[in-house]
């Protein structure tokens, strides 16, 4: 049985869901930030590609609460304090995070949606959901080749991008210097993992 939006569970929901994107968007700036210091340029670049589909996802929740435009909605919520020392952490702990989201806290926002009588709503929280686990699943490869030390190396010859520059260079490791560019190695990305390779297109 249906209930009002305005005295709902789900607008809570949204607007939870709304804080916890808004968060997510920052921690993930701010983990780019630290990667660019070290040097990690791909790792930076996955960072912020990521923070700004959160930002997206806040946006999609933001504006399903317009129907309430100039109220002020309290929520209660529990966000995570990931001021890591290292890059690595701070994949292991998006990669938590976002599997977090997929398992737990859309899929019961959407259930919570769907007996409260919005299906659109409901539907809403479940697709952004299966985003949360590519997430996840994109910070947890990232994270075990940073931690195996195989992040710009390989067991065979394989292709790597330059993310500056585009260039593709077959071996077992990225150069240290990008020959076209002369950016540093730290640009480079395993080619099956770039953005838009010709095989997906």
């Amino acid at each position: 049985m249906g209930v009002s939006f305005e005295s709902s569970e789900t607008r809570l929901n949204l607007m939870r869901a709304f804080a916890g994107e808004s968060q997510a968007r920052s921690r993930y700036l701010f983990a780019a930030g630290l990667a660019r210091k070290q040097g990690l340029h791909v790792i930076e670049g996955v960072f912020t590609f990521t923070a700004g589909q959160e930002g997206a996802h806040a946006k999609v929740f933001y504006h399903e609460l317009g129907k309430l435009c100039g109220q002020t909605i309290q929520v209660d919520g529990a966000y995570p304090v990931d001021l890591y020392p290292t890059v690595l952490e701070h994949l292991r702990a998006a990669r938590h995070n976002e599997y977090q989201e997929y398992e737990h806290v859309y899929t019961g926002f959407a259930k919570t949606a769907k007996e409260e009588g919005f299906p659109e709503i409901s539907h809403i929280f479940s697709e952004i959901a299966r985003i949360e686990q590519i997430h996840g699943d994109r910070f947890g490869r990232l994270a075990d080749l940073l931690e195996e030390e195989r992040l710009f190396v390989a067991e065979e010859k394989i292709s790597w991008m330059c993310l500056k520059c585009g260039h593709v260079v077959e071996g077992a490791a990225a150069p240290a210097v990008c020959p076209v560019c002369r950016h540093p190695q730290g640009y480079f990305v395993r080619f099956e993992l770039s953005p838009y390779p010709p095989n997906r297109l």
